[in-house]
């Protein structure tokens, strides 16, 4: 049995249906017309996450939301739009589906052969690409054997071999830092010019955080602001007439800090870029998610000014920046912009309505690595008698939690056995990956009881974590549940509606951790910002935090089993750094969870409600959402009554707390 994977080419038409704000062909100011006036469109795709064709691996089905292979068809439409046309990749391209994790962890590269991901992108014709911080999930091995096949380059500024120099025009760059592309190109009345452009990648600087284990000590990283206020005026100096930033960092309105994650919005104040592609978030730019934040023209399309775009994930989103370039001062400057987003679907009466079709030339290309991995991840390694499912995972205890909780506490006791840190209390950390917000209503785990295949197991434990252990305090252990806890809205009973759940919180970020009994008080602020910072030092949400029936003290000392993000300091936890792992595993955890499986046959995993929202009696219009696919599981929740589904594809229900 193979997946069977739709094909074809999209119409013109369809493409300017969802064009939003882009630049029309024919709508150049009368200014922009004639000799030497230049018309450029430049086109970005980010955190692919190796989703080349559409086909939902985990539910082995087709799926129109996502895909490279249909973006690959915009592509191809924007092409023939414009005169001039450059196509980057802002990053997270080679991990995060099973096809990443096939080629990775299963196949590997051998020398001559091109990663999947990697030859879809050779054939679409990239001018140029940086790396995101998932490229770094398998190894610099890895990541090197994948490179090596591109036929475009990749940029990288801030991520370094080595050691930090004294400043960043000193420092050994893992790839090179920038570079300024030359390109013919024709303007207005027909004339030819060279043009250059110069283009500068950047990273987030936690990957040195988030995989310890695979660069320490070869890889180091600096701030992003901080490479490009270095190497943007040495790509001036080189001749760049235009620069073109792309960003694997998103957008926040925070003040920085220096190290931010989320850097665009500073970025974009460097002097001398032109164009900022961004991304990392997994949001469309310009788009609501981002109303609130100073600096940030949704009309415009601009950061302070500056025309700049993020081009959603998976292949959900087609960024285009077009600009107007005259030759003023010796050099080419914007004088017109127009920045708009082209997605491959839209939601209509809760249906999914596709707007591009899968491109045949990438599906045929990618063909051998989808029918393995196919085969791969069809293999069943055990069974269960509980659907598993994250529907309601961020409102109450969840059976597919429970049973990577109980794989990990099964691998955790075997590893300190034993050892000085056997007498511990175990507890077990996890989240639930997938349980929809930014992901959007499809983004959930749904495993009918019965046999699990590995594909079902890659669908309840997303990521190519290892398996880590870490000694905390019972104070550690409260402010890291008070760090999860800040996925809640705060509710102020007897207010208008009230969503519950804030769909900008990561659901990767949402730990919950087993072997203690604790409550969650919404009603209270949280301690902790989106980003762990602490915003409320005297708030508490976590109540009632106990361990075998005995309040957990401050100074109470656990081991917690968990994973390498999170015990290397990813999402900014209480207790959760290197300093504290006892236990450090090179075993994925997924692998853990399938073994776990294997040795028990048959698993029944059932919620055993050691957490629970507090009671608010006072708050009755409180909403959560979910996925649609949910409806025949909430008819069994008393807590739950339905409302209309909401534009944006969830179900919606005014939840209870007063019990």
């Amino acid at each position: 049995m193979t997946g069977k994977l739709d094909i074809g080419c999209i119409s013109r038409r369809d493409l300017v249906a969802g064009s939003g704000a882009v630049l029309a062909a024919g709508s150049l100011p009368a200014r922009a017309q004639g000799d030497g006036v230049i018309r450029l469109r430049l086109i970005e795709t980010t955190d692919i996450h190796v989703n080349i064709a559409n086909y939902d691996y985990y539910r082995d089905a087709p799926d129109e939301t996502v895909g490279l292979a249909k973006l690959a068809s915009l592509i191809d439409a924007a092409r023939a739009g414009a005169r001039n046309t450059l196509v980057f990749d802002n990053g997270d391209f080679n991990q995060g589906n099973p096809v990443g994790d096939f080629v990775a962890l299963e196949k590997g590269l051998k020398k001559g052969e091109t990663h999947p991901v990697i030859r879809a992108m050779n054939l679409i014709g990239y001018d140029a690409g940086t790396l995101g911080n998932h490229e770094f999930n398998y190894g610099l091995d890895f990541l090197d054997a994948c490179l090596a096949g591109a036929a475009f380059p990749l940029v990288s500024a801030n991520v370094v071999s080595g050691t930090l120099a004294a400043g960043p025009r000193a420092d050994r760059t893992f790839l090179k830092p920038y570079l300024i592309l030359e390109r013919e190109v024709t303007d207005e009345a027909g004339g030819r010019h060279t043009l250059k452009v110069g283009v500068i990648g950047f990273a987030p600087p936690q990957i040195t955080t988030w995989d310890e284990a695979n660069l320490r000590g070869r890889i180091v990283s600096r701030d992003i602001v901080e490479s490009a206020a270095a190497w943007v005026p040495e790509m001036r100096e080189a001749g760049a007439d235009l620069i073109v930033a792309l960003a694997h960092t998103g957008i926040s309105g925070a003040a920085p800090q220096g190290r931010d994650e989320n850097a665009a919005l500073h970025l974009s104040r460097v002097p001398g870029i032109d164009v900022l592609f961004t991304g990392h978030q997994h949001q469309v730019f310009p788009g609501p998610a981002f109303k609130d934040i100073p600096g940030a023209d949704l009309t415009k399309g601009t950061l302070n000014g500056i025309p700049s775009v993020m081009a959603g994930y998976w292949g959900n989103t087609l960024g285009q920046v077009d600009l107007v370039l005259r030759k003023e001062g010796g050099r080419y400057r914007v004088v017109e912009h127009s920045v708009g987003t082209l997605p491959i679907f839209r939601r209509e009466a809760g249906k999914v309505i596709p707007l591009a079709e899968a491109k045949p030339a990438l599906i045929a290309a990618i063909r051998p690595e989808h029918e393995a991995t196919l085969s791969y991840v069809r293999k069943p390694v055990g069974r269960t008698s509980e659907r598993l499912e994250t529907y309601f995972a961020t409102i109450s205890d969840s059976a597919a939690l429970q049973i990577i909780t109980e794989a990990q506490l099964w691998a955790g006791r075997k590893a300190l056995a034993g050892g000085p840190h056997a007498g511990l209390p175990l507890l077990s950390a996890v989240a639930p990956f997938k349980a929809g917000g930014r992901g959007g209503p499809a983004a959930y785990t749904d495993v009918p009881a019965g046999e699990i295949a590995i594909r079902n197991v890659a669908d309840i434990y997303v990521f190519p974590n290892t398996l880590k252990i870490v000694k905390i305090t019972g104070a550690e252990l409260k402010d890291w549940l008070e760090r999860s806890a800040g996925i809640f809205f705060q509710i102020r009973p007897g207010d208008a509606e009230q969503v519950l759940v804030n769909p900008a919180f990561p659901a990767y970020n949402f730990d919950v951790i087993d072997g203690v009994s604790y409550r969650i008080d919404v009603a209270q602020p949280s301690k902790f910002d989106g980003d762990g910072k602490t915003i409320n030092p005297e708030a508490s949400r976590i109540v009632g935090l106990s361990h075998q029936g005995r309040p957990v003290q401050p100074g109470d000392v656990f081991a917690v089993v968990s994973n390498n993000y999170r015990a290397s300091g990813g999402g900014s936890f209480a207790g959760a750094v290197s300093r504290n792992i006892i236990y450090d595993s090179p075993d994925y955890s997924r692998d853990i969870v399938s073994a776990f499986l294997a040795q028990a046959g048959t698993v029944s995993p059932r919620a055993d409600d050691n957490w629970t929202l507090a009671p608010l009696p006072g708050a009755t219009n409180i909403v959560f959402e979910t996925s649609p696919a949910a409806k025949d599981l909430a008819r069994a929740r008393p807590n739950l009554t339905p409302l209309p589904d909401g534009a944006n594809g969830f179900a919606r229900y005014r939840i209870s707390l007063l019990t």
